[in-house]
């Protein structure tokens, strides 16, 4: 019994758990002596000698909590694929009140309300998507960090707006709420990445340009922003650098624009966040020559859009051709 539950729990057993599947303790003091299982935290044994594999490090931490401890923060996102691991620290999550021994390598949450946090199927114990975006923003330093989080975990489809909006009214304390919740509608409108949200709000609203189409389909490919009327694409790389396989993917992106005739500009994160009156006097004078009849507002007294209607005569912009597309 107690090596179906190992299986399961990637070679880890607590001290309880083995006793409990079968062994006497003598049977578990014998094992551990004589090097064939290894101890890893008070209480919390691996049943194999050797370097300690991720999973099984994860699986450690959790246990050495104590019941209703989840991974969370980082780790979670980790399991997640919301993120890379940034290093071997685990971090998990327990009742407020609970008193947890130090463990080295553990970092210990503390949370009053623990239901409805755990993810309900998934092995070893997380918290849910939302929970895990939220905690994360909530530790973010800065606000533009924190929305990034909740625009990330939507744009790859790990969750919903509207589930990470229940998440934060079951909140009774969230950090920049309000700031969230707002961004959040954002995100719902098509906004997946923090520089498509940038983009919406310092250039296209700013400006007064016309609202565009987010993540509109093109065949395989999702267009960031469309102005479908004017067969105008805008599309915004966050990546300082693209790896080969990403450039490729845009590049056929672009192509699959190119055959329906739009016109594509592209911008990366410095000329939105930056620059985003010389974006607004480009996107504003190409939506012009195809026939958009509106005219841009200038942002504030130091925008840098000249008044009245944009032109590729007054704004020196080198338009594309149908089916061309400008950096």
């Amino acid at each position: 019994m107690w090596k179906n539950l190992a299986t399961a729990q990637a070679g880890i057993l607590t001290v309880r758990q083995a006793t409990a599947g079968g062994l006497t303790p003598a049977a578990v003091r014998a094992r551990t002596a004589g090097g064939r299982w290894q101890r890893v935290h008070y209480g919390v044994l691996a049943t194999f000698s050797g370097p300690l594999p991720r999973a099984a490090r994860l699986w450690a931490a959790v246990l050495a909590c104590g019941a209703d401890a989840v991974l969370s923060h980082e780790t979670a996102a980790e399991l997640f694929g919301l993120t890379a691991r940034a290093d071997d620290r685990v971090h998990v999550t327990v009742p407020h009140g609970r008193r947890v021994s130090a463990h080295r390598g553990v970092v210990i949450h503390r949370r009053v309300d623990m239901a409805g946090v755990r993810h309900p199927a998934l092995a070893p114990p997380r918290t849910r998507v939302e929970h895990t975006v939220l905690d994360l923003a909530a530790a973010s330093r800065h606000l533009d960090v924190a929305i990034g989080w909740l625009a990330h975990a939507v744009g790859t489809r790990l969750t919903t707006p509207e589930r990470i909006r229940t998440a934060v009214g079951g909140r009774s304390r969230m950090r920049w709420k309000r700031h969230l919740l707002a961004a959040l509608d954002d995100v719902a409108a098509g906004c997946h990445s923090l520089l498509e949200l940038h983009y919406l709000r310092r250039v296209e609203r700013a400006h007064r340009l016309p609202t565009g189409q987010r993540q509109r389909a093109r065949g395989r490919w999702y267009d960031d922003v469309t102005y479908p009327a004017y067969g105008v694409c805008v599309e915004v790389d966050g990546r300082l650098a693209h790896p080969d396989d990403r450039a490729f993917r845009d590049r056929r992106r672009d192509n699959a624009a190119a055959l329906t005739g739009a016109r594509v500009l592209r911008y990366g994160y410095s000329d939105v966040t930056t620059r985003p009156c010389t974006v607004a006097t480009e996107v504003a004078a190409l939506l012009a020559a195809t026939g958009w009849p509106g005219t841009p507002r200038r942002c504030g007294p130091r925008c840098t859009l000249a008044p009245g209607r944009q032109t590729a005569a007054n704004t020196a912009v080198s338009l594309p051709e149908p089916g061309g597309e400008i950096r």
